[in-house]
């Protein structure tokens, strides 16, 4: 009896504490998305051949479906803690009642649309790193599997008789996750590994200047979609061995698949983000990283890279020039004369 009421509080709290990092982090996600449509309604968003309209709707669709999932929390709060304050049981035994209408199956489904969406855009940027469609082959195959897993899981959820964490439902709602966090774990090890591959081999030719500026912490970690990532896996261990904190890394989940990706959207649309060149193009301006050492002493490459000879370009004295065209002048005026 003491270990069902100690599980019962750790749920309950777990529940509150994970409706007050909601409403932080979806204060986050509002600044970013509003941070996004300023710089996409820009010219230079579109100069730069952004698919701006695609990143505005994709962007839109993840606030609405975010916001689907914060309120629905909100309301099942107000009605278990508030409302229905004094219900038989206590408020754990409403929670368990309520699981099943029709409000918390929209917010069970919405996060399953928002993983979809999150994971679909993490294996289209890992292609985009890599520049090879071998790479994602086995991403897909994963992303397809939760598809079909998250159907399920939301049709066994949504039942009359159904609870997400129990029975059937709960080791349906297992396998999604795993499938998820496992897909998370695969595509965020691969664009990991192929930023810090590139970073490491321009430091070790150009300097660690230049790797700082395109493979920086913060680009490992938007690439990646990492507190994604992390979070799931959380999520995955908690809900695996039935731990009643595991409400509070779902919620957390939940919202970094909405809160990431639209980190990265951001990071795309302030021209910031990994593109097919990045490694090159890095290559090519520490190559041609050239700055001027004077006015009469030429131009030299700064900082020239290790086991390359430096680039020097001299240009004429000025002072002559000045005097070769004043000659010149007085030259074409006599002759005028």
């Amino acid at each position: 009896m003491s270990s069902l009421v100690d599980s019962e509080f750790l749920m309950l709290n777990s529940y509150y504490i994970g409706n007050n990092f909601n409403t932080i982090l979806y204060g986050v996600e509002l600044v970013l998305y509003f941070q996004t449509m300023q710089v996409l309604l820009k010219s230079k968003a579109t100069q730069r051949k952004i698919p701006a309209k695609f990143f505005m709707i994709f962007s839109t669709t993840l606030l609405f479906l975010i916001t689907i999932f914060v309120v629905t929390q909100m309301v099942l709060g107000e009605e278990m803690w508030i409302i229905n304050a004094n219900y038989p049981g206590g408020q754990a035994a409403y929670y368990e009642a309520r699981s099943a209408v029709w409000c918390q199956t929209v917010g069970a489904v919405a996060p399953i649309i928002l993983q979809l969406m999150s994971d679909g855009l993490l294996v289209y940027r890992c292609f985009i790193v890599w520049a090879d469609y071998r790479v994602i082959i086995f991403p897909c195959i994963l992303w397809l599997a939760t598809l079909v897993f998250g159907i399920i899981d939301a049709a066994l959820s949504g039942a009359p008789s159904g609870d997400f964490w129990e029975g059937f439902a709960a080791q349906m709602g297992v396998t999604y996750y795993a499938l998820s966090i496992g897909l998370n774990i695969v595509v965020t090890s691969i664009i990991c590994g192929r930023i810090l591959y590139q970073g490491r081999r321009i430091r070790q030719q150009f300097g660690p200047a230049m790797s700082r500026t395109y493979f920086s912490a913060a680009s490992i970690i938007i690439e990646s979609a990492l507190p994604y990532t992390i979070s799931g896996i959380a999520l995955v261990i908690t809900f695996a061995i039935s731990s009643g904190i595991c409400i509070l890394f779902q919620e957390i989940y939940v919202m970094f698949t909405c809160v990431s990706p639209q980190m990265l959207i951001l990071r795309v649309a302030m021209g910031r983000a990994w593109v097919k060149t990045t490694a090159t193009q890095a290559e090519r301006e520490a190559v041609t990283s050239i700055a001027f050492a004077g006015p009469s002493h030429g131009i030299s490459e700064s900082r020239a890279p290790q086991n390359r000879p430096s680039v020097t370009v001299h240009l004429p004295d000025l002072e002559s020039l000045d005097r070769s065209s004043e000659a010149a002048e007085s030259k074409e005026e006599t002759s005028q004369v």
